[in-house]
């Protein structure tokens, strides 16, 4: 599997790494079965859940064992960029468009983030769906999983459009 490429050896940080997707993966699973009426893509979700996190071994984050040399909030792009030359562009949205609540185009410039210039907020409902699920998990805590106000208040730094993305979430998934 890609993930194994990418970190081969059993260490802290592929234990961080595939703990904290597994949880974003059930939560994902966890929708789609309460929300038929969506038909969204379990396979998918499953694999985009798993593979999400892939590009945070390439950033600087040392309380979760990543020793790269890029700021943590490039992980989506970096990961989206592994699973590209993988073959896999649909993972790769995933990977690129999970960061926040998504990240606008907007947002990057005026937040003047490290990130390429372009437009970063997930788009089909399954990339909205991983997003959703992912901010009710921190790689920190991989034993619990966040009240619905704290993922809310983990997200106010990025800004007003992803705290009210997130609030039409909770009421299009919960």
């Amino acid at each position: 599997m890609i993930k194994d490429k990418n970190n081969p050896e059993a260490n802290e940080l592929k234990h961080i790494l595939l703990t904290h997707s597994r949880s974003v993966a059930d939560k994902a699973l966890w929708i789609a079965g309460h929300h038929p009426e969506l038909a969204l893509d379990k396979d998918f979700l499953y694999e985009a859940a798993m593979l999400h996190d892939i590009g945070i071994f390439l950033t600087d984050a040392d309380g979760i064992y990543c020793f790269g040399d890029k700021p943590y909030i490039c992980h989506g792009y970096l990961g989206a960029d592994l699973m590209r030359n993988e073959g896999y562009p649909r993972h790769a949205l995933v990977c690129e468009r999970h960061t926040g609540a998504g990240l606008s185009l907007e947002q990057i410039i005026e937040q003047n983030l490290p990130v390429p210039h372009r437009e970063m907020v997930p788009v089909s409902l399954e990339e909205q769906v991983v997003c959703f699920a992912d901010k009710f998990y921190s790689k920190t805590h991989l034993d619990r999983e966040k009240s619905v106000d704290k993922a809310r208040k983990s997200l106010i730094r990025y800004g007003e459009a992803g705290v009210q993305r997130f609030d039409r979430w909770c009421e299009q998934f919960l």
